[in-house]
């Protein structure tokens, strides 16, 4: 290949962000906020559970930040953190029988097939 070819691959290469990834960012990091709160709040116990939901908020909302810059790094957190949230839903759900959280899971699941596209992975730096 020559180095002009080289050249015009990455010219055709896309820029900016999909109005896609931008509604899941904004989404997860309203998600990560209420689950912050709630363990702040005393909703998940006094003990590791509260802990543990800090921990995953903080890496999501880092992710969130970093895949509005189109990182790779953060697109990898935000990926993991919707398939983390589908099966967390998905136990909820297996545990509760209750409709929404199985409605919530699918929502992340559709998230995180949104994301491995190729057209959105192409745009990541």
């Amino acid at each position: 290949m020559s180095e002009t070819d080289e050249i015009k691959k990455l010219e055709a290469r896309a820029h900016g962000m999909l109005p896609g990834v931008a509604g899941i960012c904004m989404f997860m990091l309203v998600l990560t906020m209420i689950n912050a709160f709630a363990a702040l709040k005393g909703s998940f116990g006094a003990g590791r559970g509260k802990y543990g939901v800090l921990v995953l908020c903080t890496l999501l909302a880092a992710g969130v930040f970093g895949l509005l810059r189109l990182l790779r790094w953060g697109w990898a957190l935000v990926l993991g953190g919707c398939m983390m949230l589908c099966l967390g839903y998905l136990f909820v759900f297996q545990m509760t029988h209750r409709a929404p959280f199985l409605v919530q899971a699918l929502f992340a699941l559709l998230f995180f097939l949104y994301l491995v596209r190729p057209e959105v992975r192409d745009r990541l730096r």
